[in-house]
């Protein structure tokens, strides 16, 4: 038996040292060509309108109008081994070697795609290969989510670990019962307390009072007497090391959150390709987009090898947006010479008083904000103050002779307290201007401010303002409202009015909440502009609405440039439309428009998208012929791209010559 186990130890020991000069010679040729994954570009999907069913196009077949208008006959095509144009099914290609790709960004997303190739000389059962990527958008970089290539081997490691982690977890006692000499504590029971012992096997329940009563401990007491404390203490100690458990045996954790892929392969006789997508919200000034590879091969959790980056692979991505006509809109106006501004303040006073108390209630803010725009309004830079008529408003309480004569002498102490602090004003801006010397000595005084005239106006009962809070008021019931109008249509004698209303139940909410509020004075200031003599001038003003849409579109925020813009109906509002899929929209619009050549490609893309290739067709080639840079244009839109490729579109005998 000694001898056949060192025979197996022998085997394993040989093994693991076959497989490590295996694993270091592999690692080696690594190191030794520089063996890296690398990033390829799949053959791209020809776009298809969204109303066209079924998973082929089958209009192979147009009649389209040449430059010099007669009829051209083109078909579905690709090139053969001669070069020449033929009718035949597109050929397929796995993967493209060019190192860049053009992508049309559509509803401000940009879908990209692209394969990882693996060589099958990194691939190895025993492996696990993490391979990060690296998106690159204007000044940030995001790492994207890895792929991991695991081995056969590695894999049945890993689980392995787990089952052994599983194994220890299991050898944990959860259930302390266990731990008790039950036939030690049962004949402890049945020497000491039968009449306990007895309901070993009945359901009755024996309460821990009863216990202790009977012997002078409680049951726990005699449970921890009888308790293996040595094998407590060692199921602890298993409790307390899980987590140094989990890490050796579990080295390294299977996971799937933040990880793109996780497969599972035998080595293979080939390389392995996995195709990767990403959709990306679009920026704004985003042209590109670079994606670089990295990574790196484990053993278990023994680092082995580094895998260099790539090369990047670009994506350059096109914008419907850069359609746009960078204009300017003007809105027609009449400005008037005369303006007013309009503002209530809450100055407070005493019952039956008119003097202006800074002391009382909110006075001395309310003032303060008053003298504020006052100032504000003589220093404003476009306008001059003509006049202020300043209208003091009473509440209803009392006679309307004596409100009358209350609410005048209010008004005329309001409009007395700041023609006096005017005066104040008008003095400080004069001191301000100083004076000037001319060159002869002369000392020159700026021109005086000009005095503001104050009128004084009054209101004896404010009963309009008093209709409104009271339909406004969330605290009356529905049925004081309607008795409070009730009362108003009633009375017009104004006395009568306030006399009914005091014999309502609500009368003493309206004097403590309402009619405060009915108790402010109303400055109305006229101004007019400066320098302006005549009464209105005509002209135009810049479009902010129209403006501020420009500037969504440029910043490819689509849906609010549609909103700003839509109402317009021009060329930009179909930009913005065409940017997100309200293509029937777009074509109402473009339909009207000079046929120019960028009104031309986007009905191409327009009608591609409807399925109507026979006018996609023509206003392509037409935009072709306008502007040449269409020609190139056209590989960056789908739309188009998908025209070029059914109809071997672009093919150039010369520099000058466009034709099929």
């Amino acid at each position: 038996m000694r001898n056949k186990g060192l025979l197996v130890s022998s085997i394993i020991i040989v093994g693991l040292i076959v497989c490590g000069c295996s694993t270091s010679r592999k690692i080696s040729r690594l190191n030794a060509k520089g063996e890296k994954a690398d990033l390829a570009l799949p053959k791209e999907a020809d776009f298809l309108p969204d109303n066209v069913s079924g998973t082929k196009f089958k209009s192979d077949t147009l009649i389209v109008k040449g430059e010099d208008g007669n009829d051209i006959v083109l078909m579905k095509a690709v090139k053969d081994d001669d070069g020449e144009m033929v009718a035949t099914d597109v050929l397929e290609a796995a993967v493209i070697t060019a190192r860049f790709r053009n992508k049309a960004e559509r509803n401000g997303k940009i879908d990209l795609e692209w394969l990882v190739k693996v060589p099958s000389s990194m691939i190895d059962d025993n492996w696990q290969i993490r391979l990060n990527h690296d998106m690159y958008i204007l000044e940030d970089s995001v790492r994207l989510e890895p792929i991991f290539i695991t081995g056969k081997n590695y894999r049945e490691k890993q689980l392995r670990g787990y089952e052994q982690y599983e194994k220890f977890l299991s050898s944990i006692i959860t259930d302390s019962t266990v731990f008790v000499n039950k036939f030690l504590l049962e004949i402890f029971l049945e020497r000491n307390i039968p009449e306990v012992f007895k309901f070993r096997n009945d359901s009755s329940f024996v309460s821990n009072e009863e216990f202790a009563s009977a012997y002078g401990v409680t049951e726990m007491q005699a449970i921890e007497h009888y308790t293996n404390t040595c094998r407590v203490s060692h199921n602890n100690r298993r409790k307390a090391n899980t987590g140094k458990k989990y890490a050796k045996k579990v080295k390294v954790p299977i996971t799937s959150d933040g990880v793109r892929l996780d497969t599972i392969i035998v080595t293979p006789t080939g390389d392995y390709v996995y195709k990767y997508t990403e959709t990306i919200t679009t920026k704004p000034k985003l042209r590109k987009v670079d994606v670089v590879l990295s990574g790196d091969i484990y053993e278990q959790d023994k680092h082995l090898y580094t895998i260099p980056r790539t090369e990047p692979l670009t994506f350059y991505i096109s914008s419907l947006s850069s359609f746009l006509r960078d204009t300017k809109r003007f809105l027609y106006r009449i400005i008037w010479r005369q303006a007013e501004a309009n503002s209530s303040y809450n100055i407070m006073f005493e019952v039956a008083k008119d003097k202006v108390n800074l002391s009382l209630g909110n006075n001395e803010s309310e003032i303060s904000r008053i003298k504020y725009n006052l100032k504000e309004l003589m220093e404003n830079k476009v306008f001059d103050l003509d006049s202020i008529v300043v209208t003091a408003n009473c509440s209803p309480e009392g006679l309307i002779s004596v409100n009358r004569k209350l609410s005048q002498s209010r008004s005329q102490n309001v409009t007395a307290y700041f023609d006096q602090y005017m005066q104040h004003l008008v003095d400080s801006i004069d001191r301000e201007k100083g004076f000037a010397v001319d060159e002869n000595g002369n000392v020159i005084t700026s021109q005086k401010t000009q005095r503001i005239k104050f009128i004084s106006r009054s209101n004896p009962e404010n009963w309009d303002v008093l209709d409104m809070l009271v339909a406004e008021d969330t605290t009356m019931t529905l049925d004081q409202r309607e008795s409070y109008v009730d009362i108003r249509d009633e009375y017009s004698d104004l006395d009568k009015r306030e006399r009914a209303m005091a014999k309502q139940s609500y009368y003493q909410y309206l004097k403590d909440k309402l009619y405060p509020q009915l108790r402010v004075v109303k400055f109305d200031f006229h101004l007019h502009r400066k320098g302006m003599v005549k009464d209105s001038v005509h002209t135009t003003v810049l479009d902010s609405t129209y403006m501020a849409g420009l500037e969504a579109l440029k910043d490819r925020d689509y849906d609010s440039a549609v909103s700003l813009l839509g109402k317009y109906n021009d060329f930009n509002a179909a930009v913005a439309f065409l940017a997100t899929d309200r293509n029937q929209s777009a074509l109402n619009i473009l339909q009207n428009e000079e046929k120019t050549a960028e009104v031309n490609y986007m009905l191409a893309i327009l009608y591609s998208r409807l399925g109507d290739m026979q006018n996609a067709v023509n206003c392509y080639l037409e935009s072709c012929r306008q502007d040449k840079t269409y020609i190139s244009r056209g590989n960056l839109d789908p739309e188009i791209s998908l025209l070029i490729k059914m109809y071997g579109l672009n093919k150039q005998e010369d520099d000058d010559d466009l034709y099929l």
